[in-house]
């Protein structure tokens, strides 16, 4: 069946699915995950195992791994983290799906979860195909608007060329971006992640394979949501100290 979804909203289920007291059940198999995770279980196996264990969904078992890490990972993500003040020159990269996802999500009221190292995953998924939603330009402008007010002015945003409609999505970021006097440059990538990972500037992106091998790191859909979106629905898995950005 075609795709006619309007909007990057919350799943049928997910009021059941992440009910406080589902939440609570939720956030222990997360602890014994990231545990598993920390003693070198892999990953797959791990969450069979926790999964099973605590009788989780599929949706649920997405939820945590998502969210966790191990203590290695978190670690080093934090060493590697830095704030939008210590961006030098005003450069970033962003893993263009990633982040403009997670603030569709977001303002589209879907479940948002922060995770073990304080960043914020959505569960949606584009599955090789990207579809333009009611929240897609909206949360175009709201992330160049932020960037623009924290002084990064040169934008380099990569996109996923295997994706259908990326094309058309590069398209509405260059007339967007351009009408609004941003610099920006949208750049098609068939491996965007080796591309952010190997470039000089600082990633914004939330994707565990970036953020654990990236140089530097920005938690940019995070300040956008806690700064700008407030009525968020919001689900905190993380068991670290709040450091808001």
């Amino acid at each position: 069946m075609p795709d006619t979804r309007k909007h990057r909203g919350p799943h049928p289920q997910d009021e059941k699915l992440f009910s406080a007291a589902q939440i609570k059940i939720i956030r222990c198999a997360l602890k014994d995950f990231s545990l598993l995770m920390t003693k070198g279980y892999a990953q797959k196996s791990a969450l069979k195992l926790v999964g099973d264990k605590f009788e989780l969904t599929q949706r649920q078992r997405l939820a945590i791994m998502r969210s966790a890490c191990s203590d290695q990972q978190l670690q080093s993500r934090k060493k590697r983290e830095i704030h939008f003040e210590e961006l030098a020159g005003g450069n970033i990269a962003i893993d263009g799906y990633n982040v403009l996802i997670t603030v569709e999500a977001a303002m589209s009221n879907a479940a948002v979860f922060k995770g073990r190292d304080g960043c914020l995953r959505d569960l949606a998924g584009i599955h090789g195909t990207y579809r333009k939603v009611t929240e897609t330009v909206p949360a175009l402008m709201l992330i160049g608007e932020f960037l623009h007010s924290t002084g990064c002015e040169n934008v380099l945003c990569t996109l996923d060329s295997p994706v259908s409609n990326s094309a058309r999505l590069k398209s509405i970021i260059y007339e967007k971006t351009a009408l609004a006097g941003w610099n920006w440059n949208v750049k098609l990538s068939i491996n965007p992640d080796a591309e952010l990972i190997a470039g000089s500037r600082p990633v914004a992106s939330t994707d565990a394979v970036v953020i654990d091998k990236c140089r530097k790191w920005v938690n940019l859909a995070r300040a956008i949501i806690e700064q700008k979106l407030p009525h968020t629905w919001l689900i905190d898995l993380s068991d670290q100290p709040d450091t808001a950005h």
